[in-house]
């Protein structure tokens, strides 16, 4: 009988990112961004609940049971760890499995462009990493808090749902919490944070009002804080920000984010040209003066300009990244065109 031990394996094997158990349909794998679906027996709303219910507790089953949802990572010895999300659907049990490798990508092998390197060295500040789900922020995130790990004596306090990579001390002490097991939310755990004399805080996500205002507060009071936000750009990210608050609340919001802000990292994960693996594409906004007074006057429009005057200061475009991977024949003209923003401009080039 299929079992979740030969599924874990087979979706390594495959070098699948994840794996879905869904009803009346064989178990399917995300490789490069597609969807595989594989050659076993569709999985009928029994099998597929046994499948999950396999590798929860008895605390796991009846948390998912009351809340109808359950997000928790999980460990398989001698393999991968996966990120688990466990719903229902039309009243049935299924699942998604993402895979989080136990070794941390250094910033080379991801393809970040070295700016990464004197944002965390700074010794406070906000640096926000940005894109859509499944495009890889955790792993810069996780690749970001190995630089410092290895090269400062840190109190790193790190605040995820769910807990991802694991980090081991290195220089740095790291205090890994995970929402719901350790602390009852992100905005609860990042203010105890600050009573933890952290020199560096980690948010997994910034999701709520509450959240995005103490991360703020954290970054204005000493502390370099790494955080992620689900926005595809840098002008987007910081209309996001400031748009969560209430209207007599933005001015205020503006200033605070002018003066903590360092840098925004907006990152795509695209297939290859060749069809072997996934690249990543980034957008750098660094926050000189000139982005900063921007932000206060609430001139975010004109955000995108600066970005691609500011190539001296470690800045470019995602436009930008994506021309260049498609003139190095990297990824496909039709990638490239699915994702630019000014497609005249890409075409006269």
């Amino acid at each position: 009988m299929l079992d979740m031990n030969y599924l874990f394996k087979l979706t390594m094997e495959k070098n699948a990112s994840d794996l879905h158990l869904t009803i009346n349909s064989p178990p399917i794998l995300r490789i490069d961004g597609k969807l595989l679906v594989t050659d076993l027996e569709p999985l009928s709303p029994e099998n597929t609940k046994y499948l999950i219910y396999s590798i929860l507790n008895d605390e796991q089953k009846a948390n998912f049971e009351q809340n109808k949802e359950l997000d928790f990572s999980f460990s398989v010895p001698g393999l991968d760890r996966f990120r688990v999300n466990v719903h229902y659907q039309k009243g049935n049990v299924e699942a998604a499995f993402r895979r989080v490798p136990y070794e941390i990508p250094s910033i080379e092998d991801l393809g970040i462009p070295p700016i990464v390197y004197d944002l965390v060295r700074k010794p406070n500040g906000l640096v926000l990493v940005t894109g859509p789900t499944g495009m890889g922020k955790s792993t810069t995130l996780a690749s970001m808090i190995n630089i410092i790990n290895n090269e400062r004596e840190s109190i790193i306090i790190s605040i995820e749902d769910p807990i991802e990579f694991y980090h081991t001390n290195k220089k740095s002490i790291i205090k890994q919490r995970e929402v719901y097991a350790d602390t009852h939310s992100f905005s609860e755990a990042l203010k105890r944070a600050l009573r933890q004399d952290p020199d560096v805080i980690v948010v997994g996500e910034m999701r709520d009002l509450e959240t995005i205002a103490t991360t703020l507060t954290a970054a204005e009071t000493g502390h370099l804080v790494l955080a992620t936000l689900h926005t595809p750009d840098a002008p987007q990210t910081v209309q996001r920000i400031i748009d969560v608050f209430p209207p007599h609340q933005q001015k205020q919001i503006r200033i605070q984010l002018a003066d903590s802000l360092q840098c925004v990292i907006s990152q795509l994960l695209l297939p290859r040209a060749n069809k072997k693996g996934r690249v990543l594409a980034t957008e750098i906004m660094v926050a000189t003066p000139g982005i900063r007074n921007l932000i206060r006057e609430g001139e975010i429009a004109q955000i995108p300009s600066l970005i691609q005057m500011g190539a001296q200061y470690g800045m470019h475009t995602m436009d930008k990244c994506l021309k260049e991977l498609y003139r190095q024949g990297v990824i496909t003209k039709e990638i490239a065109l699915s994702k630019v923003k000014n497609v005249v401009e890409f075409e006269r080039l």
